[in-house]
């Protein structure tokens, strides 16, 4: 940049000669450090492709020299066209493959409108301007030579790059590998965290890429949570070589299935035999060829995921145990370090995961690991008596599923969680019906019922809300989704009422003790009736959302009640001249809510006109009322079921893993852990008023509204709390 500038400068006093005269024109639209970012970058494409002779001197230059008149040109089209422009973009520009297609696309379009054209600069200037760009990239940086080659009578000039360049590479990449490695498991166990030590990855001493706590305010944390995070740290786990194996077939044969989604390769159109002669022929294969080219590259993108997955599932396939660093965030949830193989990772990611500790089967072991295979299937919502009588009665198809997975496609892949159910009938496979392993490693999972709401009725005693979300002992699963739509559904609009069911009001039940506002109930409904083909108008949208929430007050009155308490009760501690709230769970975890309205930058862009855009960049000291008030509810809940689960895991003997508010163990174990889970509530909301505590450490003026009518130690007989 500063050389093209020095050399810019030097043109205004008439110091430069003639040859950068003649190009001087083309390059003075450009931005100088528009104009060193093109460069370099064709620069480095150009030297390290793998393409035979693409650094050739002339090559590098002609493509620098393109590459800066397509970048005028583009300004060319903004300043004299930018409405046709921004049209054209937005139509054209999402499916294609990469920056030469959108230089094509617009150009070709643009011919079409009677706007003024482009005058093409002409190959021998713009070799002259990417040459002179060229040589300023060598005397300014020192990382790129000619390099003159004799081949016969003819003499070539290539761009290499200098020792001191390939020197300076290897250092750079050893410091990035040694201080941004990619977050994979670990191959022994991670250091313990403390107050005064981080944990996790061994090198996270020196790096301190890791916090215990992750954007939270620095706290010293109790006793509890520190040894439940080093506790879960030390849980091994291996790779199921089952699914594993089954993965790599599909992949290699372009299947989809789920979540996993490996790349599916579409061939090119065959050319048509009269391409060389006849110009219609040729410009209908190469559209058609350019949007096979789209849809590979798009499903390139979309098998991202299940790439890296697999890679990473391939590095530790043959690896008898591996472990993941965990760490907090600032409401003491737990989150795995690592981005794959871990609990936390989709449907299919979690199926590659085997416990590394076997246990011997029980009775117990069965009757969990049938939960397991029902559950998968999609019969969650079903009492257990019905979940075992399903796969009693499907034990030819689980056998089907485990000896030929791949025969059995169409079976398995219809599952609502497909990659788990595969592991699970091949576990249950091998115990239950062949029989020739007696021991089991599966993760079997169990989930809290709607969590949000069986926190908030512990919190505020309300006996109505926890018999709608488990909490208390019944012959079947409550569905408080059910219970909602079904007392809404008389308010509703004749029109809508025969649709009105679970599946569409249950995202609005799940999300509104977090705090989800009628604005995002609305998006919630209407998507749902859209999966039913159902299309709602604005007026009957308002009236559905309205009866549904109206619905919830009704049936749900303690947690509805209790999270407007708490919002008003923040709204006057943040006005009083708080600038954070603070509490301690009862696991001993220092939550820190500190919330301030962001810094903005104003940006001028001319596109379309004139467009001015406000840009949030920090936090300023101001702080945030709307936000604390919003965010406290959801905040609340996510500090105690993350307690629940500090608490529960300390007191469990046996591996565990943590998904949020959903446990899973071995099959072996998950009595016992129902059991510390279902206690360990208990132990929280019905020994003291947590609230009131709570209440009392944020400084609020009122006492919350426990309606008092609900006894927790009865959740201890319920058999659907998790499940």
């Amino acid at each position: 940049m500063q050389r093209i500038e020095d050399t810019k400068s030097r043109i205004k006093k008439g110091y430069v000669g003639k040859a950068f005269s003649e190009i001087n024109h083309y390059l003075e639209p450009i931005e100088s450090g528009v104009a060193a970012a093109i460069a370099l970058k064709v620069t480095f494409d150009k030297v390290f492709s793998y393409k035979d002779k693409a650094n050739l001197l002339i090559s590098v230059s002609d493509s620098i020299g393109t590459a800066i008149e397509q970048e005028a040109q583009m300004q060319f089209y903004e300043n004299n066209c930018p409405g046709l422009l921004a049209v054209l973009k937005k139509n054209y520009w999402h499916n294609t493959t990469g920056t030469r297609q959108k230089y094509v696309i617009i150009k070709t379009l643009m011919q079409r409108y009677e706007v003024p054209q482009w005058t093409i600069w002409g190959r021998a200037n713009r070799v002259k301007l990417g040459t002179w760009l060229l040589d300023c990239i060598i005397h300014s940086s020192n990382w790129f030579t000619i390099d003159k080659r004799r081949l016969g009578k003819k003499t070539d000039n290539y761009i290499v790059p200098t020792p001191e360049f390939i020197e300076k590479k290897d250092e750079l990449m050893a410091t990035a590998e040694l201080f941004s490695p990619i977050a994979y498991p670990m191959l022994i166990e991670p250091n313990d965290w403390s107050e005064d030590r981080p944990g996790g990855y061994l090198l996270n001493e020196v790096m301190r890429g890791h916090d215990m706590v992750r954007r939270g305010t620095p706290r010293i944390q109790g006793e509890t949570p520190i040894n439940f995070l080093n506790k879960i740290q030390k849980v091994g786990f291996c790779i199921n070589s089952f699914t594993y194996d089954v993965a790599t077939t599909l992949m290699e044969k372009g299947r989809q299935v789920g979540k996993f989604v490996p790349i599916v390769e579409y061939d090119l159109p065959p050319k048509p035999v009269d391409i060389a002669e006849n110009e219609q022929s040729r410009q209908e294969y190469r559209r058609n060829a350019a949007e096979t080219m789209n849809l590979n590259a798009a499903s390139f993108k979309k098998s991202c995921r299940t790439r890296m997955t697999m890679e990473a599932a391939k590095l530790f396939k043959d690896k008898k145990e591996f472990f993941i660093p965990w760490s907090f965030d600032y409401r003491g949830r737990a989150y795995p370090i690592p981005a794959f193989l871990t609990p936390q990772d989709t449907d299919f990611g979690k199926s590659l995961l085997s416990f590394s500790e076997p246990a011997y089967l029980t009775p117990y072991a069965e009757e969990w690991l049938a939960f397991s295979v029902a559950t998968t299937y999609g019969l969650d919502k079903e009492p257990i008596h019905k979940r075992m009588e399903w796969v009693h009665n499907n034990k030819h198809l689980i056998t089907a599923i485990a000896e030929d997975p791949l025969g059995c496609l169409p079976e398995w892949e219809a599952a609502d969680e497909p990659w788990q159910f595969l592991a699970a009938c091949d576990e249950y496979y091998h115990c239950l019906i062949k029989c020739d392993r007696d021991y089991t490693s599966l993760p079997v999972a169990v989930d809290a019922t709607c969590s949000g709401i069986q926190v908030l009725a512990g919190l505020f005693r309300d006996r109505s809300a926890a018999s709608l979300v488990n909490v208390l002992p019944g012959e079947k699963p409550a569905d408080a989704y059910a219970v909602v739509a079904k007392h809404a559904k008389p308010n509703c609009p004749l029109s809508i009422q025969p649709f009105l069911d679970r599946k569409v009001v249950k995202r609005v039940v799940m999300t509104v003790p977090y705090n989800a506002r009628p604005y995002s109930n609305r998006g919630y409904i209407r998507d749902a009736l859209k999966e039913k083909k159902v299309e709602i108008d604005k007026d009957d949208l308002t009236a559905t959302v309205n009866a549904v929430r109206a619905s919830m007050e009704e049936v749900l009155p303690g947690p509805m009640a209790g999270m407007r308490w708490i919002e008003s009760e923040v709204a006057k501690v943040i006005k009083k001249g708080a600038t954070k709230l603070e509490w301690v769970t009862p696991s001993g975890f220092v939550v820190v809510q500190k919330l301030n309205k962001k810094t903005t930058e104003r940006l001028t862009l001319k596109l379309l006109g004139t467009v001015k855009i406000n840009v949030a960049t920090k936090d300023s000291d101001e702080v945030d009322l709307l936000h604390h008030k919003s965010a406290t509810s959801p905040n609340l809940i996510h500090s105690l079921d993350s307690s629940l689960l500090h608490l529960a895991t300390l007191r469990f003997d046996a591996p565990i893993a943590l998904i949020h508010d959903s446990v899973l163990c071995r099959a072996t174990d998950m009595s016992s852990l129902s059991e510390i889970v279902r206690e360990t509530y208990m132990n929280i909301f019905a020994e003291d008023s947590y609230i009131e505590s709570w209440a009392q450490q944020i400084g609020a003026e009122t006492k919350p509204p426990i309606i008092g009518d609900l006894r927790p130690e009865s959740v201890t007989e319920s058999t659907y709390f998790f499940c």
